[in-house]
């Protein structure tokens, strides 16, 4: 397999993934106070978003790679 269409099916892969998950969550721990050895934390669950456009612009290269990948004959 050609390497332009192996990067191609990733990049089709990642953006079905991005296009359907949107985003993913993680969780933080932080230090709220803290006086001399103790030390009080507080776990935080926070969202990083990934825009659509992200997931269609890696849609579009992924297929074009794919298309590119498949006519040219080396």
């Amino acid at each position: 397999m050609k390497t332009s269409m192996i990067i191609g099916v990733l990049l089709l892969v990642a953006g079905i993934a991005v296009l359907a998950y949107r985003g993913f969550n993680y969780t933080s721990e932080e230090t709220v106070l803290q006086v001399g050895p103790v030390k009080a934390t507080a776990e935080t669950e926070k969202h990083v978003g990934i825009p659509a456009w992200a997931g269609y612009t890696a849609l579009a290269l992924g297929g074009a790679l794919v298309v590119v990948g498949a006519t040219r004959r080396t």
